[in-house]
């Protein structure tokens, strides 16, 4: 099996990576990088539980090489926080308004809506319906996550985002982990 040194930005680090080349992107945040956040559930790309944001474009890290993530920025649950540690404006309001109960498919909700909101910063309901439309709840029955993400819209709106780079720190630890 022929293996790959990727080099690519997880959460603001600068990561060298030893994969194998048939390794999907889920699992190599989870085995390699131990970001384990990112849930597999169907590994066909259909329940959104693994979606992470690439390049700043929601995906389903179950459907991807790890090697097409080569030079890319990416973002998993783990790196969506503010950057003072605290909830983003999104797990905020899945917090505030009971958007999750087992919370298995919740990183990949939340990471898909903050995808969603940068590009709809005012969505209609009808907005909001197809913008969570990939990803699958079992438990919630949605409502609470519709409630959610109107919260979230709201509260981005009136707080400025913050536009500091990442952190550039290499971990060379993490090299044929």
């Amino acid at each position: 099996m022929s293996e790959h040194i990727l080099h690519l930005t997880v959460n603001g680090e600068a990561q060298h990576v030893l994969v194998e080349g048939r390794k999907t992107l889920a699992d190599m945040l989870r085995d390699d990088l131990r970001l384990t956040g990112t849930h597999l559930g169907c590994e066909h790309g259909v329940c959104g539980a693994c979606t992470v944001l690439v390049d700043g474009a929601a995906v389903r890290s179950c459907l991807m090489f790890a090697v097409q993530a080569h030079g890319s920025q990416v973002t998993t649950i783990e790196g969506i926080a503010d950057a003072d540690g605290g909830l983003s404006a999104v797990q905020s309001a899945f917090r505030e308004c009971h958007g999750l109960q087992c919370g298995f498919c919740t990183p990949g909700f939340i990471v898909s809506i903050e995808s969603f909101l940068d590009a709809h910063p005012d969505p209609s309901d009808e907005d909001i319906r197809e913008g969570i439309s990939g990803n699958l709840c079992r438990c919630t029955g949605y409502q609470g996550i519709i409630k959610a993400v109107r919260l979230a819209a709201e509260t981005r709106a009136a707080t400025p985002q913050d536009m500091s780079a990442p952190d550039d720190a290499v971990s060379d630890a993490r090299v044929g982990a």
